[in-house]
């Protein structure tokens, strides 16, 4: 495996993606006879004649000259029947974080980590193939229109968008600060579908945040694993080990992931050097990923707090301090967002984010469509989240006097 590769979460964050930087794939550059196509699937699977054996690419050049002797409505765009003939050939996996990006797409994808962007603040992954809302970042456009937790996203403007893929969903919903977006949602406890309009805005996203919490208990949340959360959270230990903790919260509540190597340096101040941090499951291969850098946490208690939102990095994070300190989880039982994907740039600037592997926690619990379960199962009612209580932290609270 490439040394470089990192893991992007499960999910898009709407005007959030988490880009990775692979080498690029050549493919060719034009579709101007058969043998062009068949170089633009050869993946790595043997000669051409080998190909034809796995499938009847007769077939698609048949579909392909009917279209171009039949159509006449409108003139063809010969690179979009492109685009759409392998976005329909990686939507045939049934992944759906394996998805095809175009240019345009792609380029949203790595300018979106940048640190600030405009839209509603939202992240979303697939719960029962129905787009689904893992967390509306605090204090953003969807949290303050009302979007929660497990909300199903149906309909945006209108557009009905089951089936959609995640990416093309993003697209809709996002778009330029001020403007407006109507998504129709259907909620657990609700008999009717609802509408709630979000106004766009420009987003701004510190990733670690703390606090002294009762009995000089350090509250720390961390909200994804992005390149400059390592960053963010050395710049804070020197003030958290002053005050001397008698104990730790970390917070992954709503944490949707973000990087494998970002994940592996946060575990690493507080697990040895070289403790295992995940194992990446190829099916046959097997590949194991320890910590990175310096511990800076020794001898304090720890409790954890996840719930739905936590998927992907945060669910590892999670599960590595369990299995190799005996820390505590409180919580819901997190999303079960356990496959890793590849971004593989393609040659004229689309790409593809291809699911490569599944990962496990140091004990080699599948996280993937299981999640991980808490050790002290304690509810978080809509009634709490309206009277600003929250009895995961009391009980994470609790633990620690």
């Amino acid at each position: 495996m490439n040394p470089l590769k990192k893991l992007i979460s499960l999910f898009l964050i709407i005007l959030i993606s988490f880009s990775v930087g692979f080498g690029a794939n050549d493919f060719v550059k034009s579709l101007d006879s058969k043998k062009n196509i068949t170089g633009l699937v050869n993946l790595n699977i043997g000669s051409e004649n080998e190909i034809e054996k796995k499938a009847d690419f007769d077939i698609f050049w048949d579909a392909w000259k009917v279209v171009e002797d039949k159509y006449n409505l409108e003139p063809l765009d010969y690179q979009e029947m492109v685009y759409g003939a392998i976005e329909g050939m990686v939507y045939s996996l049934g992944d759906p974080y394996t998805v095809f990006l175009d240019p345009e797409e792609s380029e949203i994808f790595n300018e979106d980590m940048k640190g600030s962007f405009s839209g509603i603040g939202v992240e979303i992954g697939f719960r029962d193939k129905l787009l689904t809302v893992i967390a509306p970042l605090k204090d953003s456009p969807g949290e303050k229109a009302g979007l929660l937790p497990g909300d199903k996203i149906l309909e945006v403007d209108g557009e009905e968008i089951i089936g959609m893929s995640i990416d093309r969903a993003v697209n809709l919903i996002r778009g330029e600060k001020g403007t407006k977006v109507l998504l129709t949602i259907a909620r657990n406890g609700l008999d009717e579908l609802k509408d709630i309009e979000v106004i766009r805005d420009t987003i701004i996203l510190k990733t670690v945040e703390w606090e002294v919490e009762e009995n000089n208990i350090a509250y720390i949340k961390i909200s994804q694993f992005k390149e400059e959360t390592t960053f963010e959270l050395d710049n804070e230990i020197d003030d958290i080990l002053a005050i001397d903790p008698r104990g730790i919260i970390i917070d992954l509540r709503n944490n949707t992931g973000g990087y494998v190597g970002t994940v592996k340096e946060i575990a690493g101040r507080f697990l040895d050097r070289g403790e295992v941090v995940f194992i990446e499951d190829y099916g046959d291969e097997k590949s194991i990923h320890k910590t990175i850098g310096n511990k800076r946490f020794f001898d304090v208690p720890i409790v954890v707090l996840i719930n739905e939102g936590s998927a992907s990095a945060s669910e590892i994070l999670a599960g590595a301090l369990r299995d190799n300190m005996g820390v505590k989880l409180v919580g819901k039982k997190t999303f079960g967002k356990g496959s890793v994907q590849e971004l593989k740039h393609l040659k004229d600037g689309s790409s593809i984010k291809i699911t490569v592997a599944e990962w496990l926690t140091p004990n080699r619990t599948v996280i993937n469509n299981n999640g991980v379960e808490p050790d002290f199962d304690v509810e978080m009612s809509f009634e709490d989240y309206e009277n600003n209580v929250d009895p995961q932290l009391e009980k994470a609270l609790e633990l620690l006097k």
